[in-house]
């Protein structure tokens, strides 16, 4: 594939764009661009991925779905008097803010909304491709950061697949942050296969399952029985009024987990249970009990807890995914992209489940993209497509 023309933009399409980790995004990318603040917290601005061909930052133009109608200039100054963003950043990136928020468009399915998913999937594409041609895009990539939804009953598509189908079907490269369906559903599989699309997920990794992905392996690398495993995470916000709902909650936990079941190679009694304190704003925390037996049976107790603003957290993260999502579209890289396990709790593709053994496949696709423009003009070899 040919390299990015020097001047080329790139669009991210976020679904769930006015809210709080989407205005983060949009903000933080402005701040950055500017020299405001520096990218603490993005992977790809690391000097591994250096010389990887990733769109800078001041290419990416911003746009996408939500169902609210408040502006992110105002959202923005809401999170800013919350202590999400810092004080006077509103202001100082208000043109890029409202440039993005020019870009968004209705999202659905709205209640009373006739539509069948064929006519809501062909509306979201449109205003996808719209988006790319308005805006002289190179490509774009679709990001999912809405609420999470619970997991669909029946064969009716949720939300989250419209979106996603709407994205191959607008030629674009799919990412989902959240632990919705998205790509999963079963009547996507043959739309997913032949679209030739590279795609991410499922569910960004930013607090807890961060912490398990560590601890799961260094429990089984040194031997040592893990007995039980409980956690509770309290929060508030928008995710924890849609946790609130068991069904949302069960999805947001399969990937919690996962990891464990991943690492530990059994799955541990106990249980994660979420509150919904919305006191807490836009800030979480997370405690873990784990109970583990030592040399002779000794019993011994591991206590952790995690305390953090859930959008400063995912926020750097989308960035990053849209660049290495982006870079990998243009590169030719199609189908699952396995070594973003790293940013995931339950990543698809085959791939390891440590947090180590996961950054080790992040720096080999980090590589392989720096490659992709020499000899051979492939980003990957013949394991990448899978």
């Amino acid at each position: 594939m040919p390299e990015s023309r020097p001047d080329a933009r790139v669009g991210v399409w976020l679904v769930g764009a006015r809210g709080s980790v989407a205005t983060t995004v949009v903000a933080g990318c402005a701040a950055v661009t500017a020299g405001l603040h520096p990218p603490t917290g993005m992977v790809t601005e690391s000097p591994v991925f250096a010389d990887s061909g990733l769109p800078a930052l001041s290419s990416l133009v911003f746009g996408g779905h939500d169902t609210v109608d408040c502006p992110l200039p105002k959202r923005a100054e809401a999170l800013a008097a919350g202590g999400v963003l810092p004080p006077g950043l509103p202001s100082a990136v208000a043109a890029e803010l409202a440039a993005a928020d020019r870009e968004i468009r209705p999202g659905g399915p709205a209640a009373g909304d006739t539509r069948v998913d064929a006519e809501l999937i062909a509306a979201f594409a449109s205003d996808i491709r719209d988006f790319i041609t308005r805006c002289g895009l190179e490509r774009a990539v679709v990001v999912n950061v809405a609420s999470t939804e619970p997991a669909p009953v029946g064969s009716a598509l949720p939300a989250s697949s419209l979106y996603a189908a709407a994205a191959l079907h607008a030629g674009c490269p799919y990412v989902n942050f959240t632990p919705s369906t998205g790509l999963h559903h079963p009547a996507l599989a043959p739309l997913v296969e032949s679209s030739g699309l590279p795609y991410a997920g499922r569910d960004g990794k930013t607090g807890q399952t961060l912490l398990r992905a560590v601890l799961g392996p260094m429990f089984a690398q040194r031997a040592l029985t893990v007995r039980a495993w409980s956690g509770t995470n309290l929060l508030g916000g928008g995710d924890g009024a849609a946790l609130a709902d068991p069904a949302a909650a069960a999805a947001k936990n399969a990937g919690k987990e996962r990891v464990l079941a991943d690492t530990l190679g059994t799955v541990p009694e106990g249980e994660v249970h979420i509150d919904d304190v919305p006191a807490l704003g836009d800030w979480k925390t997370a405690w873990d009990h784990i109970a583990f037996d030592g040399f002779l049976g000794t019993r011994m107790i591991l206590q952790t807890i995690w305390q953090g603003c859930d959008s400063s957290l995912a926020a750097p993260l989308v960035l990053d995914l849209a660049r290495l999502t982006a870079r990998a579209h243009q590169a030719g890289l199609s189908g699952p992209l396995a070594e973003l396990g790293f940013f995931f709790k339950d990543p698809v593709g085959e791939g390891p489940a440590g947090l180590a053994e996961q950054y080790a496949e992040l720096t080999g696709l980090a590589r392989r993209l720096r490659d992709a423009d020499g000899p051979g003009g492939r980003a990957h070899d013949s394991e990448g497509a899978q």
